[in-house]
C-alpha cells in the first residue's frame, strides 16, 4: 500500500513540476512521468489491461509531445515567466486542489482491500458459470468476448487509433521528404 503512495506523491510533484516549468520539453517529459506512475499503479492494483493501454497512449503521448515542441518552438512563451506577481491566485489555487485531491484520494485508498486481497469477487463468477451462460467452448474467450465485451473493444479501438495516429505521422513525413527531394 505504500507503493501507492510514494507513486501518488510522486505524480503530485510531476504535476506541478509540469504546471510550473518554463521548459516545454521538460513538462512534457514531467506529463510523462504521470502517466507512466498511472500505469504502474494500474500494474500494482493488477489490473495490467489497463496497464497495456496506459504506457501504450503514454508513450505515443510523449513522443508526439516532444515532437511538436522541438519542431515548434524556439523560446519560453509561458505566462509566468511575464507575470510573476500575478501568480499568487493560482498557487493558492494549485494548492487547495493539491489537499483536497489527497484528502479524497486517501479516503478512496482507505476503502480498498489489503494489497494482495481480491478486489473483484466476480471473478469467481465468471469461472462458474462462464462456459454454461456463453456457450463458449473456452472461459478466456468468454471473458474476453462475453461478460467484458465493451472493454475489450474499448482497448482495441484505442490501440487501432494509436497505430493509426502514428502511421499517418509517419506517412506525412515520408510525403515531405520525397516532395522536397524531387524538387532538387
Amino acid at each position: 500500500m505504500i507503493e501507492l503512495y510514494v507513486l501518488l506523491a510522486a505524480m503530485i510533484v510531476a504535476a506541478l513540476v509540469a504546471i510550473e516549468i518554463k521548459d516545454l520539453l521538460a513538462a512534457a517529459v514531467a506529463l510523462g512521468i504521470v502517466g507512466f506512475s498511472v500505469a504502474i499503479m494500474f500494474i500494482l492494483l493488477q489490473a495490467p489491461d489497463l496497464a497495456i493501454v496506459q504506457v501504450v497512449v503514454e508513450t505515443l503521448t510523449v513522443v508526439f509531445f516532444a515532437a511538436v515542441i522541438l519542431r515548434t518552438t524556439n523560446s519560453d512563451t509561458t505566462i509566468a515567466g511575464r507575470f510573476r506577481h500575478e501568480l499568487i491566485f493560482p498557487t493558492v489555487m494549485y494548492v487547495t486542489f493539491g489537499l483536497v485531491f489527497l484528502v479524497l484520494v486517501g479516503r478512496a485508498l482507505a476503502g480498498l482491500p489489503e494489497f494482495g486481497n481480491p478486489t473483484m469477487l466476480v471473478a469467481r463468477e465468471y469461472i462458474a458459470l462462464g462456459l454454461e451462460r456463453t456457450g463458449a467452448a473456452n472461459v478466456v474467450a468468454a471473458v474476453i468476448l462475453d461478460f467484458r465485451g465493451y472493454d475489450t473493444l474499448g482497448e482495441a479501438t484505442v490501440l487501432f487509433t494509436a497505430v493509426i495516429g502514428v502511421l499517418t505521422l509517419m506517412r506525412r513525413a515520408g510525403r515531405r521528404e520525397l516532395t522536397s527531394e524531387n524538387r532538387n
